[in-house]
């Protein structure tokens, strides 16, 4: 578990700098340049990528359960994974309506997808990882608000059916191989 743990400080911390102190970061950049301050962030950041995906595989298997959700949610949270991957896809893309509608869409996938696994998911080492994404993503939504972040411009309705079309088709790559490929777990039993 303290790996796990030692992960989402590094990739959750690096990632919430400019949220607990925009001047420190800024004189950061200042003093290092935005090259050298962009290749430290990356290297954080893949640290704690790696070290949450390890701790993440060691801690699942001997977490205890601390609630059992019902089968039905597994189906629910696929259901919301769909939203999340179609999320993430609109954030990837150049901006169609659906850009500027959902404001920040990478945040609303991460919300979304971090629920969906809590729905679906009750040991300790699921509710500390899924819990602490879902808590960093509404922070860090509610900060950009705050910040007055820029909006994308509505472009083109035909980014939005893209990126429709392509949330859909990672979804469907998810369901079919890629979650057990990658987790280990079969997303629907």
């Amino acid at each position: 578990m303290l790996l796990l743990i030692a992960g989402l400080v590094l990739f959750i911390g690096g990632h919430s700098v400019s949220i607990v102190s925009r001047s420190w970061r800024d004189g950061m950049v200042g003093s290092m340049g935005a090259g050298p301050w962009k290749g430290l962030y990356s290297l954080v950041a893949a640290a704690g990528l790696v070290l949450v995906a390890w701790g993440f595989g060691q801690a699942r298997a001997t977490a205890p359960i601390l609630y059992a959700p019902p089968q039905w949610l597994q189906h629910l949270a696929g259901l919301l994974m769909l939203a999340s991957t179609v999320c993430l896809a609109v954030a990837i893309l150049p901006g169609g309506r659906l850009k500027r509608l959902l404001k920040h869409p990478l945040l609303a996938s991460v919300k979304i997808w971090a629920f969906a696994h809590l729905l679906a998911n009750g040991d300790l080492a699921s509710v500390l990882m899924f819990g602490a994404f879902l808590a960093w993503a509404v922070v860090a939504r509610i900060w950009l608000k705050r910040r007055g972040a820029p909006i994308a411009e509505a472009g083109p309705p035909l980014w939005d059916a893209a990126a429709i079309a392509a949330g859909i088709g990672l979804w469907l790559l998810i369901v079919w191989r890629l979650h057990e490929l990658l987790i280990g777990v079969v997303p629907f039993v």
